[in-house]
């Protein structure tokens, strides 16, 4: 079988040659190459005729940044899956990389056991969020009824439109409705999914295909 090409896009070189040496090392991956920010990835991509399977993506990088850089993948290259990999553990940040993209995003003080099974299930399954993503969130897309859950017309505009970059108040506004009756949708969804965060709402959304990011 052969192994499942590599490529790590982080600026901090410490970090980044570590992680080259913790990747090598398990046995199902190859490490192509290691480069500081997205620009040498688009680089390494237009001259090079191996292309990895995964790029490990840091967010935070000077000249081409991560969510960029995905945005750029998703576009060009939608067969090599980005999984993130941040000190960034913020709900906008989380957002921004999975609306560009990103099939999974990792903590970077991770055990390494969780970081070479994440890959595998991004390799295999095509997603990995047990990082940011609650149990009961897991459960809502690992569960096959889950998509059966009837949602309300209204509902699954509120839905849609949480998958956006809007506010909560500029929601209310694009429905005409109330920041109450908009904080009522989020928690009814929140009990009708079994998630707990937007987080949650987006991730559900692009696992049934109600939305396309």
């Amino acid at each position: 079988m052969n192994p499942i090409d590599i490529i790590i896009v982080d600026d901090h070189l410490l970090f980044s040659q570590a992680l080259n040496g913790l990747v090598s090392n398990f046995k199902e991956f190859n490490v192509l190459t290691v480069l500081i920010n997205g620009k040498e990835l688009v680089n390494y991509l237009s001259q090079k005729n191996q292309k990895p399977q995964i790029v490990l993506m840091d967010i935070q990088m000077p000249v081409m940044n991560g969510i960029e850089t995905t945005k750029w993948l998703k576009d060009n290259h939608p067969e090599i899956k980005v999984l993130a990999l941040s000190m960034e553990c913020d709900e906008p940040t989380i957002l921004a990389m999975l609306r560009a993209g990103a099939k999974g995003y990792l903590l970077k003080d991770i055990h390494p056991d969780i970081l070479q099974h994440a890959l595998n299930e991004v390799h295999s399954k095509g997603f990995y969020y047990t990082e940011i993503v609650t149990n009961s969130l897991l459960n809502t897309i690992d569960n096959p009824n889950a998509k059966e859950t009837f949602l309300k017309e209204r509902e699954l505009e509120f839905l849609k439109l949480a998958c956006t970059e809007n506010t909560y108040k500029q929601i209310a506004d694009i429905m005409c409705l109330s920041p109450k009756t908009i904080e009522n949708y989020r928690e009814a969804l929140f009990d009708k999914l079994n998630v707990k965060t937007r987080i949650g709402l987006v991730l559900y959304a692009i696992k049934e295909k109600i939305v396309i990011l």
